[in-house]
């Protein structure tokens, strides 16, 4: 699993975040590589072109068109997946702004489990956070240690934020 997180600059400074913590857990694990580009609009970042241009890619996110993964759909993923790490008004903006994307085939996570992630107002209906995103594509992957330890990485995040209330 290759994921490249696609990172809006102003999440960079977000203590809410996910992002972080979903880049910094999936270097602990070998089965997985994450990357973090901070996207730009008018010069897209020439890692992410060249690793588009060289592995097989797709964009996971929800749109009417997007593929939803099951366990099934799951063994045919491509080798390599884009998340949109931001809001979900930023995200609209970045995906309508990069034609690189448009390109990829889409896909979306298809479950039942509604976010835990209430750290952020103007949610999407049925929209996970980057950590839950990534959780449930771990799930998919057949890597629960990995599924596991995300799921207990966005345990103590929000234990800490709500603490701090």
């Amino acid at each position: 699993m290759i994921i490249t997180l696609l990172t809006h600059a102003t999440e960079l400074h977000k203590p809410s975040n996910t992002g972080v913590i979903t880049h910094r857990r999936l270097s602990n694990f070998p089965e997985a590589q994450c990357h973090r580009v901070i996207w730009q609009r008018k010069q897209p970042d020439p890692a992410l072109l060249q690793r588009l241009g060289a592995l097989s890619s797709g964009l996971l996110y929800p749109s009417p068109t997007a593929i939803p993964l099951t366990n099934h759909s799951a063994l045919e993923l491509p080798e390599h997946l884009v998340l949109i790490d931001s809001t979900w008004q930023q995200a609209r903006k970045m995906v309508n702004h990069s034609p690189y994307l448009q390109s990829l085939p889409a896909y979306s996570l298809n479950t039942d489990t509604p976010s835990r992630f209430t750290l952020r107002r103007n949610q999407v209906a049925g929209g996970l956070c980057t950590l839950e995103t990534v959780t449930e594509l771990a799930r998919l992957q057949k890597l629960p240690q990995l599924a596991e330890a995300l799921e207990r990485d966005l345990d103590q995040l929000l234990a800490q934020a709500h603490h701090g209330r």
